[in-house]
């Protein structure tokens, strides 16, 4: 039976199980978006394509299937592109569809043509284009298998307008195999002779290709072990933060207690991650390329084994498979560490008690216990980039696996997109988006994408009337020398009202814990405005400290 290049499109998408894409509708793709109107796959109408693009990326980020985006070719796509580059750097399975310009256009400039294999391959995995419509099946699961194998990552496939309108015979597609990397047993006997010599060892989790069963066993063999355990940049949620075993984040503004057992460490273990730059303090924590530390590095992808930092021991395994491998290890029966790790544990539950003092009426530490005392510990959390999320990253204490939607890629305006995606995946559990002013309005419009779909998250905009980051910098850098970085801002609690959703201002810590159970009891979509002194820049710095700093 003869079927259209855009009804092979879904069929291969269902094939693979896709239950749900994102998209902003394009001519270049009617043909597909025909044949969704008879399928059973949910499309979520986006107002941007980088936001529809990070919604995707959160889909594959809280599931580890690839999430599905399409857009429209030239303008379309280049939004998107935001998306990508979070997911590439972030390690997260995606998919971008775009519709392109007929193929008898080409290398015409055509209207909104780009060449997209020229134009997304540094933001992607690999960038193919079907010209036959007959081999849709075959690109289509191998865009599955190349998003999900290795090093995850997104996927670009083009689809010619035409193409997508031609009839032909195909075969019905098949659902992609996953790849799975074990380790040997010599390199499982080479591991356990190094930590069983070792003195000062620590374990550091991260990356992607993670489940619950894998945080469930990683969790067992650090309290066999009394292993102390960090995890990286925006990994939180990958280890309880309450075990007795849990070290802290190893990330922006690490705690100089656990920074100097970092760099004291006789082994480290690098589990899943990468320990790029932002995890790594500026490549600081450890030597490059050399560390001074015995290293070893597990990693789904070979390519990324000594690719910055050389290893004394290699393992290419994805981090569940890796895990479960280390089940039958013994342990000591009083490893020499245990009181390292127990003091380990004790740095960090008091570097993430929030600070007593904060200037202005609004106290963020505050305001952080009040979420800490009355949230589930299966509630999401979200957020983009900016020194308001270090409130989040440093005082909540993530305790389940798949709690957390942030990029490590810094990308700004990612947390309301992957909030709505959130509520879309998991309508039962509370999702929190946290927020800068200048972050949130980077894709605030996706809070109309949240009423129209009546998927009720909570949107914590915390304005400073800055870029607060930006203007850190810039203060250390350059005191009292304020150039582009003042904002004004809508009334954010009317703005979501003008949306149809519920809308609160805090000019107050004692207003905050009323106006969260309103926004809760509403059932709607909701935006708390949260109106902080601009000097309340960090938890336990001013600006004007900071900028005084530089003067000295």
């Amino acid at each position: 039976m003869k079927r259209t290049g855009g009804q092979l499109i879904v069929e291969a998408l269902k094939a693979n199980g896709v239950r749900r894409i994102s998209c902003v509708p394009g001519e270049s793709f009617l043909a597909v978006l025909d044949a969704l109107h008879d399928s059973d796959i949910a499309v979520l109408v986006c107002r941007q394509e980088g936001g529809a693009a990070m919604m995707a990326d959160a889909w594959g980020r809280l599931t580890g299937e690839p999430g599905i985006c399409m857009v429209t070719r030239g303008p379309g796509a280049t939004n998107a592109s935001a998306g990508l580059h979070i997911a590439r750097q972030d390690s997260i399975p995606m998919i971008l569809f775009i519709g392109q310009v007929q193929r008898d256009a080409r290398e015409r400039e055509a209207f909104q043509e780009v060449e997209f294999r020229r134009a997304f391959t540094e933001f992607s995995k690999w960038v193919g284009e079907i010209d036959d419509a007959a081999r849709i099946p075959e690109f289509v699961t191998r865009a599955f298998a190349i998003a999900t194998s290795g090093r995850p990552g997104p996927v670009v496939l083009t689809l010619p307008e035409d193409m997508l309108r031609d009839e032909v015979e195909a075969p019905l597609a098949k659902r992609y195999m996953p790849v799975a990397a074990h380790p040997g047993r010599s390199q499982l006997d080479d591991l356990y002779l190094r930590l069983i010599a070792a003195e000062r060892p620590m374990v550091i989790l991260g990356g992607t290709r993670w489940n619950d069963d894998a945080v469930a066993n990683i969790r067992h063999v650090a309290e066999r072990f009394k292993l102390p355990v960090g995890c990286s940049f925006r990994r939180q949620m990958l280890f309880d933060h309450l075990h007795p075993s849990y070290a802290g984040d190893v990330g922006i503004g690490i705690n100089p207690a656990l920074a100097k057992e970092v760099k004291e460490a006789d082994l480290l273990i690098l589990l899943g991650g990468r320990l790029s730059e932002m995890p790594s303090s500026g490549y600081t924590l450890v030597d490059i390329p050399y560390p001074q530390q015995q290293l070893v590095h597990i990693h789904p992808d070979p390519s990324e084994l000594g690719r910055v930092y050389r290893p004394d021991l290699a393992i290419c395994a994805s981090p569940a498979d890796f895990v479960a491998a280390l089940a039958d290890l013994e342990a000591p029966a009083e490893p020499r560490w245990a009181e390292r790790t127990a003091r380990m544990h004790a740095a960090y539950l008091a570097w993430s008690t929030t600070p007593e003092k904060s200037p202005g009426a609004v106290h963020m530490g505050r305001i952080m216990d009040w979420i800490e005392a009355n949230t589930a510990d299966d509630t999401i959390f979200t957020n983009g980039a900016g020194n308001y999320a270090t409130w989040l990253h440093r005082f909540h204490r993530f305790r389940r696996f798949n709690t957390q939607a942030a990029p490590a890629s810094g990308s700004m305006g990612y947390g309301l997109p992957a909030a709505v995606a959130a509520k879309q995946l998991f309508p039962e559990r509370e999702v929190i988006c946290f927020a800068g002013d200048g972050c949130f309005m980077m894709h605030g419009q996706e809070f109309a994408t949240a009423v129209q779909y009546g998927l009720p998250l909570i949107a914590l905009v915390i304005n400073n009337g800055m870029y607060g980051t930006i203007r850190m910098h810039q203060e250390r850098e350059y005191p009292g020398r304020v150039s582009a970085t003042s904002l004004d801002n809508p009334d954010f609690a009317a703005l979501a009202r003008a949306y149809g959703g519920h809308g609160e201002t805090v000019k107050a810590t004692e207003e905050f814990g009323p106006a969260f159970e309103r926004a809760r009891a509403s059932g709607k979509p909701s935006i708390i405005e949260i109106v902080l002194d601009p000097e309340a820049i960090t938890p336990s710095r001013t600006l004007t400290e900071i900028s005084q700093t530089k003067s000295r």
